[in-house]
């Protein structure tokens, strides 16, 4: 083995140790994808499916009840240069952790928001930030945290929806889907609840 392709290989190797993935469930998956590939150290952040029994589930499945799986997001990021822990405080600051019906204006078990640490080390940060956020609000956190099992990417046409550029027709007529996407956040009131609780802690939004 060459000097050349030894090196490469360590730092390929690197590389690949510094990626993880963490799962949270915020509402609506296309808000959870538009704030958090804002967060330097983020590199991706799939929209799906995860929590429930339904093999390979659908949005329409999701979306009716039953299968008992929320709207997801699967977050890629550099551990070397953003941590879970500090992702986690993010999410809570980026949700409402209080409701238990779901988030905003989206209503239902799929809506509701939820952390899936995948091992026992996430368990407990996940399990702190909770405390803490539950301490920052004084009010009760109903944020459920779940074992992580298996994450189901949602269909094609919700990835990246926030900065899709396709034509669509909405309620406000026909609009791009960058542009029909900022019209559903703010209808939807959910920076105008996060601002409310989290106030100059909210990470999203501005003030």
């Amino acid at each position: 083995m060459t000097k050349l392709l030894l090196i490469f290989l360590l730092t390929a190797g690197a590389a690949e140790a510094a990626e993880r993935k963490a799962y949270v469930a915020g509402g609506c998956f296309w808000c959870v994808e538009a704030d958090f590939e804002k967060v330097k150290g983020v590199s991706e952040v799939i929209s799906g499916y995860t929590g429930g029994t339904v093999q390979q589930p659908t949005y329409k499945q999701v979306s009716r009840g039953g299968t008992g799986h929320y709207e997801a997001a699967e977050i890629r990021y550099d551990d070397s240069v953003v941590s879970y822990a500090q992702l986690m405080n993010l999410f809570f600051r980026s949700v409402d952790p209080t409701d238990a019906g779901g988030q905003f204006c989206d209503r239902g078990e799929s809506y509701r928001t939820a952390i899936f640490p995948a091992t026992p080390q996430e368990q407990r940060q996940a399990e702190a930030a909770k405390a803490q956020a539950q301490r920052a609000l004084g009010q009760e956190v109903v944020t459920a945290i779940e074992p992580f099992t298996r994450f189901w990417p949602a269909e094609e046409y919700h990835q990246d929806y926030y900065k899709g550029d396709r034509l669509i027709l909405t309620r406000f007529g026909p609009r791009r889907q960058a542009s029909a996407y900022d019209l559903y956040r703010d209808a939807c009131g959910r920076d105008e609840r996060v601002r409310e609780l989290w106030g100059a802690d909210a990470p999203f939004v501005g003030h």
